[in-house]
């Protein structure tokens, strides 16, 4: 039977395998069918798909399936699953496979999930348009010749394309929210220590984070409502008691919008504006009130980022040296050995950053660099601290742009890390934040999706949701 990819939900897909209306191997062998090589969005498509989904089955007739039992979804190859190939889209990991499972996918696999394969990524999860994997370029659903947003580009474009229902990305900087936005589906970044990181390749260890995509709120709102919780395996998991207590404290009825209009100046599109402002009313058409907002130091959020993230990935990245798993080249002597190893075996923006957080964290730059980012850092947590005392959620454009051509930013570093200009202040401030769709664009005859950015303070991912739901109804 034909199954309908496109409008299929979590739900619809398990009341269909529970009355019979398909069972898991056949709705995990339509989205095999429906991956199209061309795009490049997995680097592995695993070869147990379909013994996966004859488990699943089996528990839908044992009685035994719960919501997630047999819904097919992708995972950023960043994450481990044990005895898979785990590459974080790098040549330096490109034979590696998993030898524990990361707590999400722990989790994921006690209730019965398909795991369709690996998604394509920048590499070590450093990029905004998943140009820079070792295993190729993504290209967008959208049009072929424009990038999918990294870094969590692979991921994206499976949920888009229907190559899965859902799928698992990782946040540093916006690498979740800003090909959500590129391909026109859900992606959350949810609250820091929310999800446990365990099992996830370290790029910016106070920054990063595993969280959904799907093409709704309810289907992101599942998958986050599986993942969560602490973990006796990440130290900066948040315990589930204190998380309890901080959902008790959300008012689903709050209804201030903040908008901080001094942020949305030069190097934004027209169009982008345009949408935001459409966005805006449609809060006020559902009764919300806009409020302008004042956060003063905002605006260095991206440079705080790319001071901390790749001093802390210069730091995470030493332990890729071939001695011990991995990639390796052998050189003259031991040093020879790194040297060769590590040249060969990462990418040029990895090496990029690498080089640049070695530099911050060296003698003599440390105080004037790392010291003062991390002072303005919380001058920032501050402000938008403040800022949720006086409204509920603040709202932007999730990107300056819509999606950019392939190697149109490539040569450019500066203009490429810009995209992210939106959507650093959350990693940095740790709070949750969401792209849901919000229209189209045509450029050169292609419509082309659009995102708007919604954030909400630490721990209310359940307004994130609600408020989200609304404008999306």
């Amino acid at each position: 039977m034909k199954i309908d990819l496109e409008n299929l939900t979590i739900k619809k897909a398990h009341e269909a395998m529970k009355n019979g209306g398909f069972s898991a191997r056949e709705l995990a062998q339509a989205y095999l069918n429906n991956i199209d090589k061309d795009l490049n969005a997995f680097i592995v498509v695993f070869d147990d798909v379909l013994e996966q989904a004859d488990e699943a089955d089996k528990r839908f007739k044992d009685g035994t399936a719960e919501l997630l039992t047999g819904i097919p979804i992708a995972v950023k190859n960043n994450i481990l699953i044990k005895g898979k190939k785990t590459t974080a889209g790098s040549k330096i990991l490109e034979n590696y496979k998993a030898t524990y499972d990361a707590t999400v996918i722990k989790r994921l696999k006690e209730k019965g999930v398909v795991f369709i394969g690996g998604t394509n990524l920048d590499e070590f999860a450093m990029g905004s348009s998943t140009e820079n994997s070792a295993f190729g370029v993504t290209k967008n659903p959208h049009d072929k010749t424009r990038v999918p947003g990294g870094s969590s580009g692979g991921s994206a474009v499976a949920v888009a394309s229907n190559y899965a229902l859902v799928a698992l990305g990782s946040e540093t900087g916006g690498s979740i929210r800003q090909p959500a936005s590129f391909c026109g589906v859900v992606g959350l970044k949810s609250t820091y220590g929310a999800v446990s990181r365990y099992g996830a390749a370290a790029l910016g260890s106070s920054l990063d984070q595993i969280s959904p995509l799907g093409k709704n709120i309810e289907d992101v709102e599942i998958v986050f409502d599986c993942i969560k919780g602490e973990d006796k395996m990440d130290s900066t998991s948040i315990p589930d008691k204190i998380y309890k207590e901080a959902e008790k404290d959300v008012n689903e009825n709050k209804k201030i919008i903040g908008i901080p209009r001094h942020f949305l100046k030069e190097g934004i599109d027209k169009e982008v504006l345009e949408n935001f402002e459409n966005s805006v009313n449609k809060f006020k058409e559902l009764g919300y009130k806009i409020k302008e907002i004042e956060l003063p130091n905002i605006e260095y959020s991206l440079a705080i980022y790319y001071i901390l993230m790749p001093s802390e990935a210069s730091t995470n990245l030493a332990r890729y040296d071939g001695m011990r798993f991995g990639f390796l080249k052998e050189g003259e002597n031991l040093l020879g050995d790194y040297m060769k190893t590590k040249g060969e075996g990462f990418g040029k923006e990895v090496r990029r950053r690498i080089i640049l957080g070695t530099y911050v964290l060296s003698a003599g730059y440390y105080d004037a660099y790392y010291n003062k980012a991390q002072v303005l850092r919380k001058m920032i947590r501050k402000e938008i601290l403040k800022a949720f005392e006086n409204v509920d959620a603040i709202i932007t454009p999730t990107t300056p742009t819509p999606a950019f051509k392939i190697g149109e930013r490539t040569k450019d570093p500066v203009q490429m890390y810009l995209a992210d200009i939106f959507t650093v202040p959350a990693n940095i401030t740790n709070i949750p934040a969401i792209s849901i769709p919000s229209g189209f664009v045509n450029m050169d005859g292609k419509e082309l999706p659009l995102g708007l950015q919604i954030m909400t303070p630490h721990m209310q991912e359940k307004l994130l949701f609600k408020i989200s739901r609304e404008v999306l109804s």
